[in-house]
């Protein structure tokens, strides 16, 4: 396989980002699209009057456009930078994470006719049909808020690094007269700020539209810089995956699994099993959490009718699957082009990948200046990415404390709708600001543990409590209470007691790879993902809390909700 030979780009830090010009164009781009988002949630406030429309966008979208917002839902910062990055140190087991996300939208696929045709707008009105409303309510808001925050956190301190990354801006130096602390502090503080407007003032139909842009941008950006590798290729793949495949060090291992994720240690047979359940565990939360992530499940209920509902997780499916067809192209050409020794000089987790290549390819066509600007544009598309993310998930949560907790639970079912709505732009603030300060406080940690714990809570608390409710006639309230905080408190303290946390030490520099400092480890779980625990857990504690409850279920309110979710009769 033909190399093509290429200087590793110049680190962000000392190139477009590094200088002034550089640093104005970015900051230029961002500042674009934060007007035209700003313009799109004023326009929505203007045509938001009811909790229809604030929740559910007044059920106006198409399936197409629910399914491009469903695209950009889905494909946050970690996608696209994460996964980017990922392949470009790891190769083919980077695959392996879009492969993942791409599958879990299959089952998804299974779930969406009926989430639609029982639910009004959280997940909650699913469960609740056929129970007794304020213990499930309650604990399906408590599930919905609190895989939100943890994801949330994610995006929230990836934005402070990021963008700090992105302006150039490193210990010692200074930005606008700010230090590299203060520019992160303030970069949160800023993305926390605008989520917050988006969702108090835009409702679902601001944060759809605004979801919709920036799905736009970032498949336009995604498209635009795999054509630009591929060219340097000869749009030959065979050339390019040879190239990264040299450039990486690794040669043909670089393309085949075993780098990253189900490493095999010599010697250590138990150390190789737990390699590759933890793989195996990753996978399933990937696979089986998407289905239960509170933001994905409230786009269901913005499109009129069930069928519409289904051809937006087709958009969705084809979007994300082209896109994640082009990460590899984005992951590898990083490889070739950049070089791993830029890449990890620049971030280690190799989180700066992409824009890296935007600057390395800008750079190929046009100097200096194209670097400048491709870079600037790559840059704007991942903020944008992060703020259309992050209000998504503002949303969910706030929609949940609003309609399920407040309206059902304290009002008994019986509140005003301008009632509702008010609250839940006042949860939007609390939400908002109470992620914001935890971001603040976790800015330095390393928290990419976060996204996967989300979709391994999401799967091990809501997707027992969802199937149950819709297949199973027998299922009651105690089921779906122990199937939810089951799911949530085991895989909480799974992760707690796991190498992520404590005990987890670079086996090359002797550094700390856990949240604690080196001397702390107190982990007794020996995997870093608890999917394959927790989710067979949470599935126990729905069938033991329904088997052991002394309430029965009523056959009539199963049967009532089995038409309803097949056949879309009585609902919204």
């Amino acid at each position: 396989m033909a190399a093509v030979s290429a200087a590793p780009a110049a680190p962000l830090a000392t190139a477009a980002t590094g200088n002034v010009g550089g640093r104005a164009l970015t900051f230029g781009m961002f500042l674009a699209f934060i007007g035209i988002t700003l313009a799109i949630t004023i326009w929505a406030r203007v045509n938001t009057k009811s909790a229809d429309d604030f929740y559910a966008g007044g059920r106006m979208f198409s399936g197409p456009q629910n399914g491009i917002a469903l695209a950009g839902d889905y494909m946050s910062a970690a996608s696209f930078l994460g996964i980017a990055g990922i392949i470009a140190l790891s190769g083919y087991d980077g695959f392996l994470y879009s492969i993942g996300f791409l599958v879990a939208w299959l089952l998804t696929l299974l779930f969406v006719e009926l989430m639609r045709n029982a639910g009004r707008f959280t997940m909650a009105d699913v469960l609740a049909h056929r129970m007794r409303q304020p213990p499930v309510r309650t604990a399906a808001a408590v599930s919905t808020v609190t895989v939100s925050v943890f994801y949330l956190l994610a995006q929230m301190v990836g934005a402070g690094a990021l963008v700090s990354l992105l302006l150039g801006i490193h210990p010692g130096e200074s930005f606008l007269g700010m230090s590299a602390g203060t520019a992160k502090t303030l970069t949160i503080v800023a993305v926390g700020a605008l989520m917050i407007v988006y969702v108090m003032f835009g409702g679902m139909k601001g944060t759809t539209w605004v979801q919709i842009v920036k799905a736009g941008l970032l498949l336009a950006g995604a498209f635009v810089l795999t054509l630009l590798v591929l060219a340097r290729f000869g749009f030959n793949l065979s050339s390019l995956l040879g190239s990264a495949a040299e450039a990486s060090g690794k040669k043909d291992a670089f393309l085949q699994p075993g780098l990253k994720y189900g490493r095999e240690v010599p010697g250590d047979p138990a150390r190789t099993l737990l390699n590759k359940l933890d793989f195996i565990s990753l996978a399933l939360a990937l696979i089986l959490g998407t289905a239960g992530l509170p933001h994905i499940i409230t786009r269901f209920f913005t499109v009129p009718d069930a069928r519409a509902a289904r051809t937006s997780v087709n958009w969705a499916i084809g979007l994300v699957g082209v896109f994640y067809l082009m990460t590899l192209a984005l992951g590898f050409g990083a490889s070739a082009l950049v070089g791993r020794a830029a890449i990890v000089a620049q971030d280690p987790a190799g989180n700066t990948a992409a824009p890296q290549l935007a600057q390395a390819v800008g750079q190929h066509i046009g100097g200096r200046v194209g670097g400048e600007i491709l870079l600037a544009f790559i840059a704007a598309v991942a903020f944008a990415t992060i703020l259309a993310v992050v209000s998504g998930l503002v949303l969910a949560s706030s929609t949940s404390l609003a309609h399920d907790f407040f309206g059902h639970v304290l009002m008994l079912g019986r509140p005003r709708e301008s009632q509702e709505v008010a609250v839940a732009r006042f949860s939007a603030l609390l939400i908002g600001t109470f992620a914001v300060v935890l971001a603040v406080i976790a800015r330095n940690l390393n928290v990419a543990f976060l996204v996967a714990l989300a979709f391994a809570m999401a799967a091990a608390a809501n997707l027992p409590a969802i199937t149950l409710s819709l297949f199973w006639k027998r299922f009651n309230t105690a089921g779906v209470v122990a199937g939810i905080y089951g799911g949530l408190l085991s895989s909480l303290v799974l992760v707690f007691l796991s190498p992520v946390v404590s005990g987890k030490v670079d086996p090359v520099t002797g550094a700390s790879q856990s949240l604690f400092p080196l001397g702390v480890d107190f982990h007794v779980f020996p995997m870093e993902n608890p999917g394959l625990v927790s989710i067979p857990f949470g599935f126990l504690c729905a069938v033991l809390g329904t088997l052991l409850g002394r309430e029965k279920a009523d056959p009539e309110h199963y049967d009532d909700l089995s038409v309803r979710s097949l056949t879309g009769a009585g609902s919204v």
